[in-house]
């Protein structure tokens, strides 16, 4: 993924005057302007920080929430240990592997799988995303009906490649990878977030090259999160596949996962 700068133009402002202060700390951090024409805006309000694409015709700002909306309500009442995705990780029984999601974005799946007991860590590469997904950790920490949700997700910013082949101390069992596919169809850009993300994030072109970081790194498998008319990432092939209406998981399994 490409620098922010190199791509597009954006500034840092504060909804409210008593937030100028903490606008202009989220500036430095970024290294972005506080002021000046831009094409969009990382906003910090009451709610929390936004990223907003700035003109007449833009969608809505995104920002990361784990208290209200469709996480809450997914967390209540989404099918707990019986979803797709708690099956591609290996939750069973006594089973609560330690996940490692190599590509947070938003960081939905993630908050799914801390809310079923899985301790997480998160990569971001982007830095937008991650001051977004920064934000709302921090929010939700302050909530006393999913502190203890977040409390198991822990967020690294930075290149997973480069972090994966660095790192320090006992491995993830579980890698769980959900790459930015490379779409040609125009309606996959309805949908807001994508079309907000795309100008920063790109196509995740080494895809190939971060199956391979994962599969050395995990212990006991990796898990892809693909389209489901998707090719599989170039490389090994999937052990198997759990497929689902509009996506699939493609299973690389290493090793057994066992109750503790």
């Amino acid at each position: 993924m490409t620098d922010v700068g190199h791509i597009t133009r954006v500034r840092v402002e504060a909804l409210a005057d008593h937030l100028q202060i903490a606008a202009a700390a989220w500036a430095k951090r970024l290294d972005l302007p506080l002021d000046g024409d831009s094409e969009f805006a990382l906003q910090l309000g009451e709610a929390g920080l936004q990223l907003v694409e700035l003109g007449p015709q833009a969608p809505g700002p995104v920002r990361v929430d784990f208290v209200e909306g469709a996480l809450a309500h997914r967390r209540q009442f989404g099918g707990g240990s019986g979803q797709m995705i708690a099956k591609a990780v290996g939750i069973a029984p006594g089973v609560r592997p330690r996940v490692l999601d190599a590509t947070a974005g938003l960081g939905r799946d993630a908050f799914v799988l801390a809310s079923l007991g899985c301790h997480m860590t998160l990569i971001e590469r982007q830095p937008l995303i991650a001051a977004l997904l920064d934000d709302g950790l921090a929010r939700a920490a302050r909530d006393a009906e999913v502190a203890g949700i977040v409390a198991r997700m822990q967020l690294l910013t930075g290149n997973a490649i480069e972090l994966m082949a660095a790192w320090q101390g006992e491995p993830p069992q579980v890698i769980y990878l959900d790459p930015m596919f490379p779409h040609r169809d125009k309606s996959a850009l309805v949908k807001k977030e994508m079309r907000l993300f795309r100008p920063f994030v790109g196509d995740d072109l080494d895809a190939p090259a971060l199956l391979q970081a994962a599969l050395a790194l995990a212990s006991h498998r990796v898990v892809v999160k693909r389209p489901r008319k998707a090719p599989p990432i170039d490389g090994v092939k999937p052990g198997y596949v759990l497929e689902g209406k509009s996506s699939r998981y493609d299973i690389y399994p290493k090793k057994k996962l066992t109750a503790d």
